[in-house]
């Protein structure tokens, strides 16, 4: 073994700034979580500003989550082989720049192309934090540091569109995107001078054509769900485009079985431990990433709130999920109820607050409010023991790997969720009110009716079409939830079962 490689599996020393360190990685991953929902927000902003359909607002937030998620483990490779330092400083350059881009676009196709490009940035930051962390940090204090970065993935995700709407009560929408310069600038430097380099070189070569298969498989599924509605389920469109989709994950998954270096070890997928918790993650990205969707423009379209109003009522939710995380409720539950039971726990609560956002506030934010905070608390009970349950499903020297399983498929289902959701609401909608298919948003369908009556029927359509797709997905993550603990619980009994049975007697020597 080489000296580089010695110094890279000993256990760290503590890093003099090392908590300094600490927060400049938890501030870039904020900036780029933030990103996966603080354009929602805009929504309503985009549609007036640069003509953008619902499908072009769809593509605006998956064109950042598909690529990213597609890259995600390549980049990890790439960052253990050819140090994470550089990946890291990479990932915020690349970052700044795609965010300089979107805040300068002029249209839908431009800001869906600089969205693409925040994502390559995004992978490579969402990749390394997490390896700098358990680098500079030692036994005795990496629980800690990883649990306050676990906080702050929290809080990104769902304080986007409190971020959002302040900037745009104040700023045109292009401001969500230019914030982001000056904190990438700060944390680049920041990572240049303070971070210290690590390196495998002996790891496993980046799988390219690997993440090419993903990233156009991906693309193409999701896009056949975002232009079903509007093209027709069973038009050449869409059923060419799902069939591309299908055909390069299916030949993802056969190259990822026969190469000798894989970006995604297919052989995890056998252990029902880890497919539990793949499932659950997945449910838990589908339910939040569709439902914020959704939410923003319930708020805005049909309970009339301004962008900030919109924003500081979806606080709620992460200010549950972060209460919750930084008392350790979830942590302290797993042990006692078992991790079958806390998972299935946490995502019926998440489920619940799905439905109680769908029944209860359709026409009032007091039973949104419910909802909201429910639905946190479930995201917080269920997400330490599925965290929990994924890195102990896999050899240790693979957790990296794990992680980055974790990480592509939360981002794919955050994704899939608006797509789904989206495509449920346009489908609803257009059902309720065939006069308004062709109309490329609800804003449209309203400037176009010709009295009062019709403007009322139009919202009325789309605040129905809002409760069908929120009640489809509090279905999805509760049946997800309840098939995660299954398979966890199945597994728990299988390892039971082998624990108990006696070994068999070596026979006596001669």
């Amino acid at each position: 073994m080489t000296a580089t490689a010695a110094e890279n599996t000993s256990a760290p020393s503590r890093h003099p700034q090392r908590w300094l360190i600490l927060g400049v990685i938890c501030l870039a991953q904020l900036t780029v979580l933030l990103d996966n929902t603080v354009l929602n927000v805009a929504i309503p902003s985009l549609t007036t500003s640069v003509g953008a359909s619902t499908a072009d607002i769809q593509w605006m937030i998956n064109a950042y989550s598909l690529v990213q998620s597609g890259l995600l483990l390549t980049a990890g490779s790439a960052s253990d082989r050819y140090g994470r330092k550089k990946m890291l400083a990479a990932g915020l350059a690349l970052f700044g720049i795609g965010s300089l881009a979107a805040g300068l676009s002029q249209n839908a196709g431009q800001l869906i192309a600089a969205r693409a490009g925040m994502g390559v940035g995004g992978a490579l930051l969402m990749t390394t934090t997490l390896a700098v962390v358990v680098q500079i940090f030692d036994n005795e204090e990496r629980v800690k540091a990883i649990g306050l970065w676990a906080t702050v993935n929290s809080l990104g995700f769902a304080a986007g569109p409190l971020i959002g709407g302040l900037m745009l009560d104040h700023f045109w929408w292009g401001a969500i995107f230019l914030i982001n310069i000056p904190v990438a600038a700060i944390g680049l430097v920041a990572v240049l001078v303070m971070v210290p380099e690590s390196k495998n070189p002996l790891g496993d070569r980046p799988d390219l054509l690997g993440a090419l298969l993903s990233t156009i498989g991906m693309g193409g599924v999701v896009y056949a769900i975002i232009s079903g509605p509007g093209h027709g389920w069973t038009s050449t469109h869409v059923l060419v485009s799902a069939a591309v989709g299908l055909v390069a994950l299916a030949a993802f998954a056969r190259w990822e079985l026969s190469v000798p270096y894989p970006m995604l070890d297919m052989n995890f997928f056998r252990n029902q431990k880890f497919t539990g918790a793949v499932a659950g993650s997945i449910l838990v990205a589908f339910g939040m990433g569709g439902s914020l969707f959704l939410l923003t423009q319930h708020l805005q379209f049909v309970l009339g709130y301004s962008p900030l109003e919109a924003g500081l009522r979806t606080a709620p939710l992460a200010l549950a999920v972060v209460a919750l995380n930084m008392a350790g409720v979830g942590a302290r539950l797993l042990p006692k109820l078992g991790t079958p039971r806390t998972i299935a726990v946490g995502m019926s609560a998440n489920a619940l607050g799905l439905a109680s956002i769908a029944l209860l506030g359709r026409d009032h934010y007091a039973g949104m409010l419910l909802g909201l905070v429910v639905m946190g608390s479930g995201i917080a009970v269920a997400m330490p023991a599925m965290a929990n349950t994924l890195m102990s499903a896999i050899p240790p020297e693979k957790a990296g790997v794990g992680a980055g399983v974790n990480g592509t498929l939360a981002e794919f289902g955050n994704g899939l969720g608006v797509a789904v959701l989206g495509a449920v609401l346009n489908s609803r909608f257009a059902a309720l009110i065939p006069s308004v298919v062709g109309a490329a948003s609800l804003p449209a369908a309203l400037a176009a009716a010709g009295s009062d009556g019709e403007r009322k029927k139009i919202a009325d359509a789309f605040a129905d079409g809002l409760q069908t797709s929120q009640l489809v997905g509090a279905v999805a993550v509760l049946a997800g939830g309840l098939l995660a603990a299954a398979l966890l619980a199945r597994a728990e009994r299988s390892d039971s079962d082998r624990e108990q049975t006696p070994a068999p007697q070596a026979a006596p020597a001669a």
